[in-house]
């Protein structure tokens, strides 16, 4: 029985020893006196490596047991040999009947070229009987080189050893191995050894991700826990993690996490991150000068520069034209407050005209290759264009008014999405601690949003606008459609609509019912213009306490006063909502600028930003650009729109 058990073992031995020859992996048998991690430095692969094939050395780690060791990244030297010749002399041979060059080159082992080489008649005469010419006598030798398997590495400045493993694609323990005398803090010029890999295999940092230490005993299921990450969306990021799988000490490039360490501990934080509101003016460390592409339709081409007359009327009536006009004047000013705080700006305008053709000219000019960043095109095409051909060259592009863009990696979306706009309003209903009753009014067009708030809302009431003999929206409702709805307490109405009429119907009927026993507030999901029309009441959506969410907050004009008043002595007006956002989001991609090395790195050091009306708190989209995730809940209140609480 014990023969058979033993006979049983050496197969076992046997069959482990050949699936690992066949798999390129080595084995080893355990002296006196070593270690795991003797054995893992001399391999150079890490513990964790060999215990992972095998299990039993974490119990004891016998004399003589055979280990597999599999293959490390690091290959060992290796060497190769090639055979030169070396001159010796010269025979000279006398040209016999029926001797050609052929046959002269095997009889004395030597190349046809070579014997014209030193017989120069040759090239154009043939070989004749009584010629003497020349045979070049060689002697071979070879010599053997030694192909080094690493090459120097001088350290960079801000480089621990995780970033350099990332870039060579090795783990920080075979980075050790590979430099044993290497101190636990490198430092700057240190030379070390690393891969001998070529330029276009050496991967490179992205700072607009973060990097993760894989620790021993990690799977996919803990880092899916940890990350928030699903192993398809590791292996997009990581494509080698297919053919290596995961192991202890890899760098595993992640979404951005200010709380990720480089040792790749993650803190309960990195769930739950609070960041303070900064407008980043006391953070300016970088004052080199900001070159700042700005692109706007102002169709200058359209103007009749000779008559004042056509001028101003070409402004009122061109939306294209005011529009940018009025974003410039906020830039204007941006540039007078950031010059007075010391950052030098190097400002370029370009009209796009609003054409495709005109944008596409501009980008082959090479003019924004070399920005720090673009602010616009504003309309989505030409927004997209621009983004696209300079995603190459890493320049970051702003989009100051899109909401819902293709998001390439260098694309900034300053403006909130539609669909965070409405998540933000539902959020903020479903945390009001009052009990409150929830009712929907909504026109045909807006079944969808009224049916998506039902869901959401599973009490609530829902009203449709009524409809006409033909069965097409008229866009009211009776006051008795409402009234049989209202509960005593709090009612929360939505009301979903982009028709004017149907605004000023609804909210003239909730204004009469609106009593201390049925309080009213009214809510819509979609801010637009039909809540603005001048047929709508301010004094009814004030006394409803009217709230939507908001890509921006009105300013307090006594705050802003400087402002305001700097607007006004020169552009001799009141600032609009686009001339507040020009300025705004100026001064938020100058500044970030001044306050990081980069558009990307700010993201990651300053979170949240927050100027007169906008606040700006990018995000990074898995597998694209940054958007804005911040929104506004506002109110009117006292017939102004105040923060709702």
């Amino acid at each position: 029985m014990k023969n058979l058990i033993y006979i049983f073992s050496l197969v076992l031995v046997f069959s482990c020893v050949t699936k690992a020859q066949a798999q390129n992996y080595d084995t080893h048998r355990v002296k006196s006196g070593e270690t795991i991690e003797s054995i893992a430095k001399q391999y150079s692969v890490t513990p964790y490596d060999i215990y992972s094939l095998n299990p039993d050395a974490k119990k004891e780690l016998k004399e003589n047991a055979v280990l597999i060791i599999p293959k490390s990244k690091i290959a060992t030297p290796q060497t190769t040999s090639t055979t030169v010749k070396e001159f010796q002399r010269f025979i000279e041979h006398k040209v016999k009947r029926k001797e050609t060059l052929y046959s002269l080159s095997k009889k004395y082992n030597v190349e046809q070229d070579e014997i014209k080489k030193h017989n120069p008649s040759l090239y154009a005469n043939n070989l004749r009987k009584g010629d003497k010419i020349k045979i070049p006598v060689y002697k071979t030798k070879t010599v053997v080189e030694t192909v080094k398997t690493t090459s120097d590495y001088t350290v960079l400045p801000k480089e621990g050893k995780w970033r350099i493993a990332y870039k060579y694609g090795i783990t920080v323990e075979e980075l050790e191995a590979l430099n044993p005398n290497m101190p636990a803090t490198l430092n700057v010029g240190q030379v070390i050894q690393v891969p001998n890999l070529k330029t276009t295999e050496v991967k490179q940092i992205d700072d607009r991700y973060s990097y993760y230490t894989v620790l021993p005993k990690e799977g996919f299921y803990r880092l899916k826990l940890k990350l928030k990450l699903e192993q398809e969306e590791l292996e997009a990021l990581n494509p080698s993690l297919k053919e290596t799988g995961l192991k202890s000490g890899m760098v595993l490039k992640i979404p951005y996490s200010n709380t990720t360490t480089e040792t790749g501990e993650v803190t309960s934080a990195s769930i739950t991150t609070t960041v303070a509101t900064s407008s980043l003016v006391n953070n300016i460390r970088n004052f080199e000068t900001k070159n700042i592409a700005i692109l706007l339709p102002f169709r200058l081409n359209r103007v009749n520069a000779d008559s004042v007359y056509d001028a101003k009327k070409q402004m009122q009536s061109d939306r294209f034209l005011s529009t940018s006009l009025d974003f410039y004047s906020g830039v204007l000013l941006a540039v007078d407050s950031l010059q007075k705080l010391g950052v030098s700006l190097k400002l370029d305008v370009y009209d796009t005209k609003n054409q495709l053709s005109e944008v596409s000219n501009l980008v082959r000019s090479k003019n924004l290759e070399n920005a720090d960043a673009v602010i616009g095109p504003l309309m989505p095409k030409n927004f997209e264009y621009v983004a696209s051909q300079l995603e190459e060259n890493n320049v970051p592009v702003i989009s100051p008014n899109l909401k819902d863009l293709k998001l390439s990696e260098n694309v900034f979306q300053s403006m909130p999405s539609s669909a965070l706009l409405k998540t933000k309003m539902i959020d903020f209903v479903k945390s009001d601690s009052t009990k409150s009753h929830v009712i929907i009014i909504a026109d045909a067009k807006n079944a969808a949003t009224s049916n998506g708030l039902k869901r959401v809302f599973t009490t609530a009431s829902q009203i449709h606008s009524r409809k006409d003999k033909d069965g097409k929206d008229s866009y009211y409702v009776l006051k008795d459609d409402i009234e049989g709805k209202l509960k005593p307490g709090k009612n929360i109405i939505f009301l979903e609509t982009q028709n004017y009429t149907f605004v000023s119907n609804v909210t003239s009927i909730l204004n009469s019912l609106n009593s201390d026993e049925n309080k009213i507030v009214l809510a819509t999901t979609d801010m637009n213009s039909a809540f603005e029309n001048d047929e709508i009441s301010n004094y009814h959506l004030s006394n409803l306490n009217f709230h939507f969410p908001s890509v921006s907050k009105t300013y307090n004009e006594e705050n802003s006063n400087g402002f305001v008043k700097e607007y006004k002595k020169k552009y001799g007006d009141t600032p609009n909502k686009t001339a507040v956002r020009g300025f705004d989001l100026m001064l938020d991609v100058v500044l970030r600028l001044s306050a990081s090395e980069s558009m990307y790195n700010s993201v990651n050091e300053f979170p949240l930003t927050e100027y007169l009306e906008n606040k700006f708190a990018y995000h990074k989209n898995l597998f694209g650009g940054y958007y804005n995730n911040t929104v506004y809940v506002v109110k009117y209140k006292d017939l102004q729109i105040v923060d709702a609480q």
